[in-house]
């Protein structure tokens, strides 16, 4: 124990390879980190980094190579393996169970019974130690169905720390977050460090990459790149480093600026006639003018039980080539207007019109026919059916066209693959085989090609790495350039002030302020995010909107 305790690596793995098939996801990877230090893991989608942390904690087998933890030779055959060794991970998706308490789900596999009765006041008070311990702002006898997802993020955490674990793997943690609560979870891995623990996270964000980790290791096409100080390099570097070229960063507006001037097509203009391009005369008064892909008006939803509405007088348009930009904390009502614009839900008072025509009340297969689009929050829960393989989820929503279904060949799937860089681009593969990534571009190469005039993307690029969100923004902006509207739901603000025209900030189920993106900061939208007024906006030094 004491040579364990004095050894320098608290992870060391040693020309790691793992295959899937004839996929080489891990070739003779060797990563180190050392005791106690923060250790970011970063590389593109579909790097290994995910599988080469799986192996680590248990999850995956490598077919060879060598694993040493704090010194000792290791080789688990399962995850309880990793977690006896004083292993713990934090999965991108969570594994928790909803109508659990804290407590119940931080000791669910481990309740430590006393002469074969579990005490549950003994469990929720050792959970409230934990929370207590490292400020977590938790209340163990909180149901997790009611947590908000920062909050079932920290239930994760604790559930690790509970087993004592002295290793602690993060897996893309602020995916799912929004600003307010990365910072609070900023503070919680800040804690841990200080506490001694070892933590690896694995990352696309450089800016998290160079406020938290001490060095940073490089994967790409699953072979180890480069091992680095992480004060001694720039996000330049290592996103070259990643993607093997230059990239444009795309959240500074600056960098993108060439790409928002490309002209605005009208729909003749265009190659192909989307679909809904037609108008009624009513709404145009011309036959030559294009259509507004989408105006709300007075929209209410309200929910069984809940005394006020969800969504309440909500009422805004998106213009051709125009991208609207919607930002707020999750849970402010952006997942109701979601429903109600996609038809998984109706208003329960006011009125929708796609393209001229009222689709108010009308399913989701009348409102793509009326010319929609859409990339839902969720991709695995709305996006994809992951036992069907990636040809038949490139063909939801087109198969009720036996035509269009007929000329779908192998081929014509395989190149759409191809030409959204979704590895590897096989479209007899299951979708539940591709990376979280590669699953989302698979969304997109549907939804982006679909002819549409209005899409509507809900955090597009959610949990997805530098060059594909490079790569989708340049194809958000091409489909802007071409005429289409685009209502551009997401958490992160940079993303929202580097490609909007317009801003869109919702509090409380209400559109609580709209403007032109012009001089907007992180911050003042950040003070609406919150319930806040123009005048604090002015009073704290912010730009006036």
């Amino acid at each position: 124990m004491k040579m364990e305790q004095q050894h320098e690596w608290a992870v060391e793995m040693l020309e790691i390879t793992r295959a899937f098939a004839r996929v080489v996801a891990n070739d003779r990877i060797t990563f180190r980190v050392r005791r106690g230090e923060i250790h970011a893991l970063v590389g593109e989608n579909g790097a290994g980094k995910s599988t080469l942390m799986k192996i680590l904690y248990g999850l995956y087998r490598p077919d060879s190579g060598e694993i040493r933890i704090f010194g000792r030779h290791v080789r688990f055959r399962s995850p309880a393996d990793a977690i006896a060794t004083g292993i713990g991970m934090v999965h991108q998706h969570f594994m928790l169970v909803p109508p659990f308490t804290v407590a119940e789900n931080v000791t669910l596999g481990d309740e430590r019974v006393h002469f074969g009765i579990y005490r549950p006041h003994e469990a929720q008070a050792r959970v409230a130690t934990l929370i207590e311990q490292y400020a977590m702002a938790l209340d163990p006898r909180a149901r997790v169905a009611d947590l908000s997802v920062g909050e079932q993020q920290r239930v994760e955490i604790l559930k690790i720390l509970y087993r004592d674990a002295r290793l602690i793997i993060l897996d893309e943690p602020t995916a799912v977050l929004t600003p307010q609560e990365v910072e609070t979870l900023f503070s919680t891995i800040r804690r841990l460090h200080e506490s001694g623990k070892t933590i690896i996270i694995i990352t696309h964000k450089l800016h998290e990459v160079m406020a938290l980790s001490e060095r940073l290791t490089v994967l790409r096409a699953g072979k180890w790149i480069a091992t680095l100080d992480t004060n001694a390099t720039t996000p330049e570097e290592i996103a070259r480093l990643m993607v093997g070229r230059d990239v444009i960063l795309p959240t500074l507006a600056r960098d993108i600026e060439k790409l928002r001037q490309l002209p605005v097509a009208t729909p003749a203009q265009q190659n192909s006639k989307p679909a809904g391009e037609e108008c009624s005369r009513a709404v145009t008064g011309s036959n030559s003018a294009p259509c507004v892909p989408l105006r709300v008006e007075g929209v209410e939803l309200r929910r069984a039980g809940r005394q006020r509405p969800v969504l309440s007088n909500i009422s805004f348009s998106v213009s051709p080539g125009e991208i609207v930009g919607v930002a707020g904390v999750e849970g402010n009502g952006q997942k109701e207007l979601i429903e109600v614009l996609t038809g998984l839900a109706f208003p329960t008072s006011g009125r929708i019109f796609i393209n001229g025509h009222d689709v108010t009340t009308a399913s989701p297969r009348v409102k793509f026919s009326a010319g929609m689009a859409c990339v839902p929050e969720d991709r695995q829960r709305h996006g994809l059916i992951l036992d069907f393989n990636l040809r038949e989820n490139l063909l939801l929503g087109r198969h009720h066209d036996w035509r269009n279904a007929r000329h779908f060949t192998w081929e014509r799937a395989r190149r759409l693959l191809e030409d959204f860089d979704v590895r590897p681009p096989d479209p007899r593969m299951r979708a539940a085989q591709l990376s979280g990534g590669n699953q989302q571009k698979l969304v997109a190469a549907r939804e982006f090609t679909r002819g549409a005039t209005l899409l509507v993307a809900a955090h597009p690029t959610r949990g997805i790495d530098l060059g594909a969100i490079e790569f989708l923004h340049g194809k958000l902006l091409e489909l802007r350039a071409r005429g289409v509207g685009i209502l551009l739901i997401s958490s992160e603000l940079g993303e929202i002030l580097a490609l909007s025209d317009r801003v869109l900030v919702m509090y409380g189920g209400k559109i609580v302020f709209e403007a032109p993106n012009c001089g907007l900061s992180e911050r003042d939208l950040g003070i609406y995010m919150a319930g806040g007024t123009v005048a604090q906006v002015v009073d704290g030094g912010g730009s006036q909107s």
